[in-house]
């Protein structure tokens, strides 16, 4: 059975989270948006239409955010007079609780999401380190890991390059996280994630230790505005791997993006490349390239914005010792996060994409650093 302390964190938080997140100003904010929508020529620029129901949606989404969670503290309150008069069991009311303070922490945690890019969607690329086959190995799980957060949050989760191991494995994959605030969950997993295992592909059984490097962008749309310049571009076509047999591709429909990119800021030059394999279409995987290529350069912008050119440096280190943000030591079942200090025994529930803990940790210690 809850405590009454328990109880009035539930109404304090929601109460609070009234205040945070402006709701009163917000409906009416709404109200004025949709009247936007009614005009009679609203739909003769498709774009502009475009952009103006996704800022409708974005304010309702907050305003829906807030209700459900006002509704679950008040069913709370509720449960618990129920309770004093004998109509509820403590099992119900516990149960009212578990549902109100998830709710709460959610939006909670949806309100540290501030930043213009954070309610992107997600790019998210692996690299394998040093280390061959085990850390190709390390690589493909992680990807597994990714794969299966995403799809426990309901994301469209759609691999868009994929360059297999040697023998085991991947060597890099690159995936596209479609939902709701994809890339602010996801920002904090930059970095070199550090697996220590009895590898089973080590004859004399040894404990090994394998690295693996994350990278996350914002997966931009149209309504962001991006400067490419074409001369800049130059576009090479292969043919995309296959099982084998009939499903060998015979067409060359990968397409490898290279574009030469000249930092404003700094002067510094560099190559960018992009592969993309996602379809049997090259026009379509064309489009693809370009549509990861913006999202390349407008999160290169956005840093300098943001000033943190410094903080995505680092997050490129090499993948090896001393850089690593996550460990995973099987032996031991621990995962630990060097960043927060938040550690798990669950490597089991962790490897099947229980990380939600992880992130959480990341942004309340964090996001107030990000503004």
């Amino acid at each position: 059975m809850i405590t009454s302390d328990q109880l009035k964190n539930v109404i304090d938080r929601t109460n609070a989270l009234k205040h945070y997140l402006d709701i009163d100003n917000k409906t009416v904010q709404l109200e004025e948006e949709q009247l936007r929508t009614q005009a009679p020529d609203f739909w003769e620029d498709p774009k502009r239409a475009e952009a103006q129901m996704k800022k409708v949606k974005e304010i309702q989404k907050w305003i829906d955010g807030y209700k459900e969670v006002k509704t679950l503290s008040d069913e709370l309150e509720l449960a618990v007079d129920f309770y004093k008069d004998e109509l509820v069991s403590e099992t119900d009311v516990d149960e009212a609780y578990q549902k109100a303070i998830a709710a709460v922490e959610e939006l909670e945690l949806k309100n540290m999401l501030r930043q213009e890019a954070d309610q992107m969607d997600c790019v998210l690329k692996i690299n394998s380190g040093a280390g061959g086959t085990e850390s190709q190995d390390w690589a493909s799980m992680l990807m597994r890991m990714y794969m299966r957060w995403g799809e426990a949050h309901d994301y469209k989760v759609t691999i868009t390059d994929l360059q297999e191991g040697d023998e085991a494995g991947i060597k890099s994959v690159t995936m596209n996280m479609e939902g709701s605030f994809a890339y602010g969950y996801l920002k904090g997993e930059n970095g070199v994630h550090r697996l220590v295992r009895v590898s089973p592909y080590n004859a004399q059984g040894k404990r090994m230790t394998s690295f693996a490097s994350v990278f996350a962008t914002p997966l931009v749309d149209d309504s962001i505005e991006v400067n490419i310049e074409p001369a800049r571009i130059s576009w090479d076509t292969f043919r995309s791997g296959g099982a084998g047999g009939q499903n060998v591709n015979k067409v060359e429909s990968g397409v490898r993006l290279r574009y030469q990119y000249k930092d404003p800021y700094t002067g510094e030059e560099e190559e960018i490349l992009i592969e993309n394999t996602e379809t049997r279409d090259q026009p379509h995987n064309r489009e693809n390239a370009l549509r990861h290529l913006r999202s390349i350069l407008y999160n290169k912008e956005l840093q300098h914005r943001m000033e943190e050119q410094a903080k995505v440096e680092a997050g490129k280190k090499k993948i090896e010792w001393g850089s690593q943000i996550r460990s995973y030591v099987f032996d031991d079942r621990r995962v630990k996060d060097h960043r927060t200090n938040y550690q798990t025994s669950d490597v089991n529930g962790v490897m099947d994409g229980k990380i939600d803990e992880f992130i959480k940790a990341y942004l309340m210690e964090f996001s107030g650093t990000e503004n």
